[in-house]
C-alpha cells in the first residue's frame, strides 16, 4: 500500500510516501517540502499550498492518506487550522481516502519503534531517528519530512485495519487504544453507557472515503435547497 503523509505547515510543509510493500529506503520512495515565504500574501500562501498539495497527489497517486491535524488549548494556532482546511479541500477534491492524527499520537508510534522508555520526551531528532531506522538507517532526513513519513506509516496501518488486510491481533497495544478504543463507564452518571472512541469508530470525524464521495462542481448546490410547495 503507497500511502502519502502530512505534516502541515505554511513555512516548511512536510510530506512524504511510505510502501509498506517494500524494504529499506524503498520504504519511502519521495519526500520533500512546501515553502511559501512570510511576506506572502496570507491568501496566496493557503492558495499555493492547496495547489501544490493537489499537484503532489495527482503525480504520485497515493491509495490512500494520512495527515496531522491542528491540536488545541495553547497550542491552537488560526493560521495552521486554516492551513488543515485548505489542505482537507484539496484531499476531497482529489478523492482521496484521509485519516487525521494529532502529533502525539504519532510520536508515541515512533517512540514504541526506537524502544524509548515510556514517558520518554519525543522531539525533533527522534522523529528523525525514527524515519530513518523505518528505511534503513541511511539518507539525511529534514524533520518536517520525518513526521510525514512517520504520519504515513501510521495511517498505512489504520488503512490496513480497515480494510480487513490487519486484525486487532496483528495490532500494537498504542494501535488497539488508538484505532479501536471502546470504553464502558462503570461509575457516575454515565455507568453503563459505552462510547466507541477508537478512529474506526468516528468516520466523517477523523477519517473520511472522499474517493466514495461523488463530487460536484464548486457552487453547484442545487440539490441541497429544499423548495417550499
Amino acid at each position: 500500500m503507497l500511502v502519502l503523509g502530512l505534516d502541515p505547515s505554511l513555512t516548511q510543509f512536510g510530506w512524504a510516501l511510505h510502501d509498506d510493500t517494500q524494504e529499506g529506503v524503498d520504504r519511502c520512495p519521495a519526500r520533500g517540502r512546501f515553502k511559501t515565504p512570510s511576506k506572502m500574501l496570507f491568501i496566496d500562501r493557503y492558495c499555493h499550498m492547496r495547489e501544490s498539495l493537489r499537484e503532489l497527489v495527482q503525480t504520485h497517486q497515493p491509495d490512500c492518506i494520512g495527515i496531522e491535524y491542528p491540536v488545541f488549548n495553547d497550542l491552537w494556532s488560526e493560521g495552521m487550522y486554516g492551513l488543515f482546511l485548505y489542505s482537507c479541500e484539496a484531499l476531497r477534491d482529489e478523492g482521496v481516502d484521509v485519516v487525521f492524527f494529532s502529533p502525539m499520537q504519532v510520536k508515541v508510534h515512533a517512540r514504541l519503534s526506537l524502544g524509548r522508555p515510556k514517558g520518554w520526551k519525543m522531539l525533533k531528532g527522534d522523529m528523525v531517528d525514527a524515519a530513518k531506522e523505518d528505511c534503513g538507517g541511511k539518507g539525511r532526513w529534514n524533520h518536517n519530512e520525518a513526521d510525514a513519513y512517520l504520519v504515513a506509516r501510521t495511517a498505512a496501518r489504520f488503512w490496513r485495519l480497515f480494510k480487513g488486510l490487519l486484525t486487532a491481533d496483528d495490532l500494537t497495544e498504542p494501535e488497539r487504544k488508538q484505532f479501536l478504543k471502546i470504553h464502558t463507564y462503570t461509575r457516575g452518571k454515565k455507568a453503563g453507557l459505552t462510547e466507541r472512541k477508537g478512529i474506526m469508530f468516528r468516520e466523517s470525524e477523523r477519517f473520511f472515503r472522499w474517493s466514495e464521495i461523488s463530487r460536484r462542481p464548486h457552487g453547484d448546490d442545487k440539490e441541497d435547497h429544499h423548495q417550499e410547495d
